[in-house]
Formats: structure tokens, C-alpha cells, sequence
């Protein structure tokens, strides 16, 4: 017998607000955020989600958009999902979730995706100094090619991929969270030099009422003031996996994700059509709305069995990725190293981050010069395929 169709458990209406959609989003982690659906264990389904600003992006040229966008928003989330094995059990606190992805796509007539640099007076971006206007690029999909008006002669296939995907924290771990956070906030300013980024972005997102979304808890009730000051913002990676923003996550990938609440509590989100290692315009994948078709297992035990934890406590462990066998082949490349010196010359110690920002400044710098803005480059992800001569 020919299999089922997968059942779709998160539907999503792209005409719709997230808070307006059948099964409301929430963009906020907390163990306390109602889940939306069951899942069983081996069951085929499907998982829709909006592009991270919710919809709020318009597939125009303008830029006016981006310069504004509400960034205590992001990034709405599908979910959040209680995984059941075959006999109706949950999934428990130390086990993990093998979440496998069996398909994935855009939003059927809901084709298109966007790029874009935050303003610097908005967030800026990891090459504000460069860049500090905000700007805009729309990407249509056709199949696996993608091109856009804005970087005229540049088609390339995408690897589609999920940016966010990860399980709920228990109160315990999201205690820990807020506190090494607001420490950071707190003592870490004399650490970060990389560039003056640091006067318009802060150096973590604490919790905050402000554009919070909480799924089936109504706004502005008590459990709801409680839950978003408590609850977590989506955009750094943690334990519970999260905001990862890896190209390879796609098609035939499986997540090991660790259970700290029962039912597991998994959420996904942020869908890309496609990314370069690093979000290089701060906003540097290809944003889009989409689809996951996913199968779990629950490895009963998996956390003690398979993570080791990197902290003082069992729940500092971190998720661990297979990636599937789904790849673009480009049959050239070119390769930009960057050192350890910043763009006023002064000399650091083995910092990476420093030498990644040489190396992208120094792709782009080779790319402007067939006759593409420097504006335009980042857009590329350095993934493109000029199909223009050289």
C-alpha cells in the first residue's frame, strides 16, 4: 500500500498575522508555552511556518521595510510539538528526539524570498561599518535556481534548509540562560572591539515583553505578563539547538535534539532558501516562507547515553547534527583567506572572527569588480553563480 500523505499539524495562512493563523506562533522559548499539536513517534508530518518578520517584509524594492522592521519580533516559530512514541507515552526529560528531514520547500504559491542589511540605527549587521543603510534584495525560486532582479545576471541552486529548529528548556535551564546572558549584557562590553557594532547592538537579547508572542496564551493575562519576562529570545543557538543557521540542514538531515520538558516541545522556524556560512548582512540567508515534512524517533535515555555535558550541570549539552546526503555541485570555486589583523591594521591574537571578516570583505572587494555594487555583494551569500562573462 502507497503510503499516507503527510498529516500537516501547523498550517499556515501567508495572508494571515502569526497571531491570526489556526495554530498560533509564538516567537519566545519557555517550558510553559502550551504546545500546539501531537506528533506520533514514525509518523510522516508536516510543519508550515511564516518567513522569521512574520510576513511583514512586502516583495517590493523598497527598502523602508527593513530600515523599520520591529526586530523584538523575530522569529516566529511553528509549534511547539509533544512527541508521543507508539504506545501514547511522551517523550521524557534526558531522552532525545531524532527529528529527520524528509522534505522541505517554499509555501506553494509563495515563491519568493528576500535579503536584506539592517540599518545601523536598527540592529546593523556584522559589516555595519561598511554597510549602515538598510537595503533590500527580492529572490524568486524556480525549483532549485533562484534569481533576483536587484543582482541582475546571477542565478544559483539553494540548499533549503531550516534555520531554527529546536525543543523547549526546562524552567531550570531557562534560568540559566537569563543569568549567563544578563551577565554578558552586564561585564562583557571590554571583550567585544571587533568594530563599533557595539553602539547599536546589544551584546545579548534578554527577555522582553515587547513583540512577544506566546502561542495559545492569551496576551496581556497574568500567565502571559509571567511568561514574557521570564522567556527567551530565538536569536543565539543553546542547548536546546535553536537558532542554528546550518546550510547543510536539509533534505535527508537528522537533529538529535535533548528532551527537557515532557513531550519534548519542538519548534522550527526560519526557513532559508538558501545561506553561506554566516549570516554576512545580518540578515544573509535568503528569508522565506516553507515547509518541513519530518519524521521522530525518541531514544529513551539519549542524553546521558549520547551528550556529554560542557558545563557544571547534566543540562549543558549541546544537540548533534547529521547531515543529509543533498548538496549543490559547483565544479569551481574560488577561496578568500582572511588574517588576523583588522581593517585599521593593528595585529590580534588567533581571532578568528577578525579573520572572517577579513576574508568576506576580500570576496567582496574581488566581486564589485565585475561590475556589481558592494551593496549587491553580501546579497550573494558568496554562493552565486555569475552567469555573466568575466
Amino acid at each position: 500500500m502507497a503510503p499516507f500523505s503527510p498529516r500537516v499539524v501547523v498550517p499556515i495562512d501567508v495572508k494571515k498575522k502569526p497571531w491570526e493563523q489556526e495554530k498560533p506562533l509564538h516567537n519566545r522559548w519557555h517550558p510553559d508555552i502550551p504546545p500546539v499539536a501531537e506528533v506520533m513517534e514514525g509518523e510522516l508530518f508536516r510543519v508550515e511556518m511564516l518567513d522569521c518578520n512574520g510576513g511583514r517584509i512586502g516583495d517590493n524594492a523598497s527598502a523602508e521595510d527593513i530600515k523599520f522592521v520591529e526586530l523584538s519580533v523575530v522569529h516566529y516559530l511553528s509549534g511547539p510539538l509533544r512527541v508521543l512514541d507508539t504506545r501514547g507515552i511522551p517523550a521524557k526529560p534526558g531522552d532525545l528526539l531524532a527529528i529527520e528531514i524528509c522534505n522541505l520547500g517554499p509555501l506553494p504559491g509563495d515563491e519568493w524570498g528576500y535579503t536584506a542589511t539592517f540599518d545601523r540605527e536598527n540592529g546593523g549587521g556584522f559589516l555595519t561599518d561598511h554597510f549602515p543603510c538598510a537595503t533590500k534584495a527580492i529572490w524568486y525560486f524556480e525549483g532549485i535556481y533562484a534569481y533576483s532582479p536587484h543582482i541582475p545576471g546571477v542565478r544559483f541552486p539553494g540548499l533549503t534548509h531550516p534555520g531554527i529548529i529546536g525543543t523547549a528548556p526546562s524552567h531550570e535551564l531557562l534560568n540559566i540562560w537569563n543569568e549567563r546572558e544578563k551577565d554578558l549584557e552586564v561585564n562583557g562590553h571590554e571583550s567585544f572591539k571587533l568594530c563599533d557594532i557595539l553602539h547599536t547592538r546589544p551584546l545579548a537579547n534578554l527577555p522582553t515583553a515587547k513583540g512577544c508572542l506566546l502561542g495559545k496564551i492569551e496576551e496581556r493575562t497574568p500567565d502571559w505578563e509571567k511568561i514574557a519576562t521570564e522567556a527567551a529570545r530565538t536569536i543565539p543557538g543553546r542547548e536546546n539547538g535553536g537558532n542554528c543557521d546550518i546550510k547543510n540542514l536539509s533534505r535527508g538531515s537528522k537533529v538529535y535534539l535533548p528532551v527537557f520538558v515532557d513531550g519534548g516541545n519542538f519548534s522550527t522556524g526560519d526557513m532559508h532558501f538558501s545561506q553561506g556560512d554566516g549570516e554576512v548582512s545580518f540578515c544573509g540567508a535568503i528569508e522565506m516562507s516553507g515547509f518541513l515534512e519530518l519524521k521522530c524517533e525518541i531514544i529513551r535515555g539519549g542524553m546521558q547515553k549520547y551528550l556529554t555535558p560542557m558545563g557544571p550541570t547534566p543540562l549543558h549539552v549541546n544537540p548533534i547534527f547529521e547531515i543529509g546526503p543533498v548538496e549543490p555541485r559547483f565544479s569551481e570555486w574560488l577561496v578568500f583567506e582572511g588574517i588576523s589583523v583588522d581593517e585599521s591594521g593593528k595585529q590580534h591574537y588567533l581571532d578568528a572572527t577578525v579573520a572572517y571578516k577579513r576574508a568576506v570583505l576580500n570576496a567582496i572587494h574581488y566581486i564589485s569588480k565585475f561590475g556589481y555594487s558592494k551593496e549587491q555583494v553580501p546579497f550573494q551569500s558568496l554562493l552565486a553563480h555569475i552567469t555573466q562573462k568575466r
